[in-house]
């Protein structure tokens, strides 16, 4: 019940799934009071605010993970949030740094693939 790991993954697989979304939620908050500042579950809770409708605090808590640290995953996620609101030159930045850190990321390759963006 302490572990916050396993809150956050079961909160972000239900969240990668888009299911479950305010339940996933309320994982990744109780992961959050176990581990405030780390980075990847801010990354999964501007993760799950994306997949409820929620895109400028998806971005806030996004931005705040990939500054803590920049992770090609965190990059991933980033980038896919300001690629949806239109701010597609941000986004190529954030992939472009993300690919620089492991070219062979598979979520990175995925969201590119998805959304039909070019390195």
């Amino acid at each position: 019940p302490e572990y916050h790991h396993a809150y956050n993954a079961l909160g972000y697989s239900l969240a990668e799934r888009g299911v479950r979304l305010p339940e996933a939620k309320q994982l990744i908050l109780k992961a959050l009071e176990f581990a405030p500042a780390d980075p990847f579950i801010i990354d999964s809770l501007g993760w799950v605010e994306f997949r409820m409708g929620n895109p400028a605090e998806a971005r806030r808590h996004l931005e705040a993970a990939y500054k803590a640290r920049p992770d090609v995953e965190i990059a991933a996620h980033l980038g896919e949030v300001l690629w949806s609101q239109g701010d597609k030159e941000a986004a190529m930045r954030v992939w472009k740094e993300g690919q620089r850190v492991n070219p062979d990321n598979e979520t990175l390759k995925e969201t590119l693939a998805r959304l039909g963006a070019k390195l």
